[in-house]
């Protein structure tokens, strides 16, 4: 079976600073898969040479068995890469259906620059309005993205993502800044994907990460510590000492509890 996301040798210096580390990482078709290490692990890094943001020193990107290691971010999107980022980047004077009617609309060519263009078409306001609907979104459809709670913004990130048909969608860090009382939204929306996309969630919260993901990598000064099941790594003594500690194992515990 041709891989949906496959990541060979890759590898990138900046001089001396080597932040990437010849890594090697396989997404199947529906794949759960959770990115996690200690902060400066290079784990952003990783996700911006895979979606194209900078360039790799070396090694190859793959998707659906096309090599995309020299293609642009745009040209990835419309292969069907799609990524949310640490801090979200939505246009925060416009409404939610305007923010989803512009991803739709640069996805099919025809913004031109202005989001009226596509959202005066009704085709692109129903499908909008779908990817809303699927997310329990719909009532915030004409709210400012601005005058949202911070969780409700994440998920209208996660709206525009899915309205560019993703074949494999890079979720980073989709429960930064989103208050405890307001994550089970996340985590919710993202068990709820579409079973047929590849997805790799990178995350600091343990909870989130134990009660997703059915393989982990452990990504240590930007290369590969070791890869497993959730009972692998939460088991894993050396990664407990490296990253997880107490806390992060009582998180994997919890995690285990609930999957």
């Amino acid at each position: 079976m041709t891989a949906a996301l496959q990541v060979e040798n890759l590898h990138r210096s900046f001089g001396a600073l080597h932040v990437t580390r010849d890594v090697n990482l396989t997404l199947q078709r529906g794949a759960r898969c959770a990115l996690i290490g200690p902060n400066g692990a290079g784990k952003t890094t990783l996700i911006n040479l895979i979606t194209g943001v900078i360039r790799p020193s070396s090694g190859t990107v793959s998707l659906n068995g096309e090599d995309i290691t020299q293609l642009s971010q745009a040209d990835r999107a419309r292969r069907g890469l799609a990524r949310t980022f640490q801090i979200n980047q939505l246009f925060r004077g416009l409404s939610v259906l305007e923010n989803i009617c512009m991803a739709i609309g640069e996805r099919d060519g025809h913004n031109n620059n202005l989001w009226r263009s596509a959202g005066a078409k009704r085709e692109v306001i129903d499908e909008a309005l779908d990817h809303l609907e699927s997310l329990n979104m719909v009532d915030d459809a004409l709210h400012l993205v601005r005058n949202l709670a911070y969780g409700r913004q994440r998920l209208v990130e996660i709206a525009i993502a899915l309205a560019q048909k993703p074949r494999v969608l890079l979720l980073d860090e989709p429960a930064a800044g989103v208050p405890s009382s307001e994550s089970h939204l996340i985590l919710d929306v993202v068990a709820g994907l579409d079973p047929d996309i590849a997805v790799l969630i990178i995350e600091h919260d343990m909870d989130v990460v134990f009660r997703f993901a059915k393989e982990i990598t452990v990504l240590v000064q930007g290369a590969v510590f070791t890869q497993g099941t959730p009972d692998d790594i939460m088991n894993n003594a050396d990664v407990r000492a490296v990253y997880l500690g107490e806390e992060g194992h009582d998180a994997a515990r919890r995690g285990g509890q609930h999957g």
